[in-house]
């Protein structure tokens, strides 16, 4: 089965219920399962179908999701060839994310921003303050991003 086909059954399966588009919501729901690569898929197949500003709300939270997997193989394979060197690429990332989401402050289709901005700067600077030797990322300690309700941000 061919990855857009994925997507498809994946965006199917979700409660018709929903606020914002499938793929958005998606992207969440993925992304709070620890299944970053699949949030970076999810949300790229409506970026691709974007225009105007929601495309670049939409890449930033995709290179979001883009530097947790290089925290989470990293992690899982530190002593790796390829995967032991990631965390170069992930603050890189999360720089990008940073500027990608920055003009949405401080929300934007409800989701916090000003959190996720913070979330990229901690990491970034926990990257930093090791000389981009130590991970700052763990799977027992792994940020939760969530749509605000009534005004109350659901990010950790």
């Amino acid at each position: 089965m061919k990855k857009g086909q994925k997507i498809q059954m994946f965006v199917a399966s979700l409660d018709t219920g929903l606020t914002h588009d499938p793929c958005y919501e998606g992207y969440f729901l993925c992304f709070n399962e620890q299944k970053y690569y699949e949030a970076h898929d999810v949300l790229e197949h409506l970026w691709l179908e974007e225009k105007g500003p929601p495309h670049q709300f939409f890449k930033g939270l995709i290179q979001l999701a883009g530097a947790f997997v290089h925290l989470q193989k990293q992690y899982r394979r530190p002593e790796h060839s390829t995967d032991g060197r990631r965390l170069r690429p992930a603050w890189r990332l999360f720089k990008l994310a940073q500027t990608n989401l920055e003009p949405f402050l401080p929300t934007f289709l409800d989701l916090d921003v000003r959190t996720v901005l913070e979330l990229c700067s901690k990491n970034m600077l926990a990257i930093e303050g090791t000389d981009f030797k130590t991970n700052p990322w763990s799977p027992v300690a792994a940020p939760m991003l969530g749509l605000s309700i009534e005004g109350r941000s659901n990010v950790g």
